[in-house]
């Protein structure tokens, strides 16, 4: 009957070569019985046979001490393994509880996330995509539902209560965020919930509704930005007043600053003239304050708010965030539990790139600004767009067009100087574009383009624009207009981005007719170029800027 073999631990089987230092593999090695034959084998070996250590029994010669310390150096090479083995062992069982506990906290991540796929309809109705620019549709919802009576309004589905545009330069180098104010007359156009539901438009209504009236999801209010601006929006994020609480708090609060003594009621912040570090209810109420600020309406309370986005991002961009394991956690927990956001960025994989994205900047070149709009002829508790101010910072924005003034434009370095000088941005003179009459009509040598364009200039204001019958084919989009009204004219070139040569005077036209906008081939071949400089008066907050005070 065949002997079993005797069991062998594979990692007794590594032996250290005393003359490299290196381990190696040893068969014999670890076979019970065997390690003493081999040890005694090696010795006999290693042992000179004129050595006197073979001499008469009982006589210690040299050859009998070298055996044993031979013998303890081997006794010492078993500890040595034995510590090895369970030393791997150890290191073994971290890894194996590292891997699994990074498993478990993507799993864990991936499953706070909310995520929504909106319904854009017809792609070709949407602006142009901006390329490797990125522009992410930011919603602040004040949704109470779960949260009881304590901030009012209990139950409410949440409204666009704030909302940025968050502009993503194509090389990093700068952002821009554009606020919306909730009170800002727009046209919301017709659009599809997640579940399929049409849901109409309106033709006047305040942004605010955009979101959660009548079951408006965020493609709603993705939608009625497009339409408004005339940028392509990429992914929206929403956050809630408990995003506002728990992030906050997660990065160990938020440093803000009140130029005076604030003691709002509505908003239950009451807090003192200077600097604060805010977080849980104190954050939500500062960024819910407007009652006890400037006039005490949305437009003052805006660049409260951009004050605290901007000192957060400096928080988390800080070594004292982004060094600290219990930080980052509290930080990634809160920030997916708070967060809902469209398909495109439905995993913790596709938010990550994208917060790498935006990590890229430097907070010197994020700047804050707000829509320029005026007070509404119609009711002086709501708000329209100021033309054409508006148009020219949306023209800056879907051109890549960077409003701080320490970077140049994106596109600077391809530009021919020859060309930027011959071809200066049409000026933008304070001009209301609602009493402004414009005829368009189509040069480009292709159907269907006096339309869209007509909707795009009814978005910027010019509530009178019209199509008329095709003009001959032309290369170049221009702007004529009668005498007198060389003003509007501008207005017009400025909110659609066109250079200053394109506006021409036509000395037949009837003084009391409308402005003609012919589209050439060019608005086929590319967009407009963009302004490159912000319109005057523009209210705006740079991201590095540690001064700003609630006043």
């Amino acid at each position: 009957m065949q002997q079993d073999k005797p069991e062998v631990d594979p990692a007794d089987q590594w032996t250290r070569d005393p003359e490299t230092g290196q381990y190696r593999l040893d068969p014999a090695a670890g076979i019970p019985g065997q390690r003493r034959r081999t040890a005694e084998r090696r010795a006999a070996e290693e042992t000179p046979a004129t050595e006197s250590g073979t001499g008469t029994a009982g006589t210690p010669g040299p050859g009998r001490r070298d055996s044993r310390r031979r013998a303890a150096a081997a006794a010492k090479r078993t500890r040595r393994r034995r510590a090895l083995k369970w030393t791997a062992g150890a290191g073994a069982l971290v890894m194996v509880a590292g891997c699994g506990g990074a498993y478990y906290l993507y799993q864990h991540f991936n499953s706070n996330l909310t995520s929504v796929k909106v319904q854009l309809g017809n792609e070709e109705e949407r602006p142009k995509a901006a390329g490797d620019a990125l522009n992410i549709l930011v919603l602040g919802t004040d949704s109470r539902q779960g949260l009881g009576r304590e901030y009012g309004d209990e139950g409410s589905a949440g409204h666009a209560d704030t909302t940025l545009l968050f502009h993503i330069s194509k090389d990093r180098s700068n952002a821009t965020a554009i606020s919306i104010p909730r009170d800002l007359m727009v046209p919301i156009p017709e659009c599809q919930s997640s579940d399929g539901k049409k849901i109409p438009g309106s033709a006047r209504d305040m942004f605010n509704n955009s979101l959660g009236q009548e079951g408006r999801d965020p493609g709603c209010t993705w939608k009625t930005v497009e339409k408004m601006t005339g940028i392509r929006v990429d992914h929206f994020v929403q956050v809630n007043f408990e995003a506002v609480k728990t992030l906050s708090s997660a990065v160990g609060g938020v440093e803000v600053c009140a130029a005076k003594d604030i003691n709002d009621t509505d908003s239950h912040l009451k807090m003192s003239k200077g600097r604060h570090v805010v977080q849980g209810d104190e954050a939500l109420a500062f960024v819910r304050t407007r009652h006890a600020v400037g006039f005490g309406g949305d437009l003052t309370r805006i660049p409260l708010q951009q004050q605290f986005i901007s000192s957060m991002i400096r928080k988390i961009k800080s070594d004292d965030t982004l060094t600290s394991p219990s930080k980052l956690y509290k930080l990634a927990d809160a920030a997916t539990k708070a967060l809902t956001v469209d398909s495109g960025i439905g995993s913790v994989d596709k938010l990550k790139d994208l917060a790498l994205d935006l990590s890229k900047v430097d907070t010197k070149n994020i700047t804050f600004a707000t829509v320029p709009v005026l007070d509404d002829p119609k009711d002086k508790d709501r708000l329209v767009l100021k033309q054409p101010d508006a148009g020219q910072l949306f023209s800056m924005v879907a051109g890549d067009r960077s409003l701080t003034e320490t970077a140049a434009p994106a596109d600077a370095a391809t530009a021919a100087p020859e060309t930027a000088a011959a071809a200066p941005t049409a000026a933008a003179p304070t001009v209301d574009p609602k009493d402004i009459r414009v005829t368009v009509r189509n040069g480009s040598g292709t159907r269907g383009q006096s339309g869209p364009t007509v909707d795009k200039l009814r978005s910027k204001g010019f509530a009178k624009a019209t199509t008329a019958p095709d003009a001959p084919v032309t290369a170049t989009t221009a702007v004529s207009f009668p005498a007198g009204q060389d003003a509007a004219a501008a207005a017009l070139a400025a909110a659609l981005g066109l250079p200053g040569d394109a506006v021409r005077p036509d000395p037949k036209a009837d003084p009391k007719g409308p402005l003609v906008l012919v589209l050439g081939k060019d608005v086929l071949a590319a967009p407009a170029a963009a302004p490159t400089e912000a319109p005057k008066d523009l209210q705006r907050v740079q991201a590095d800027d540690t001064d700003a005070c609630a006043k």
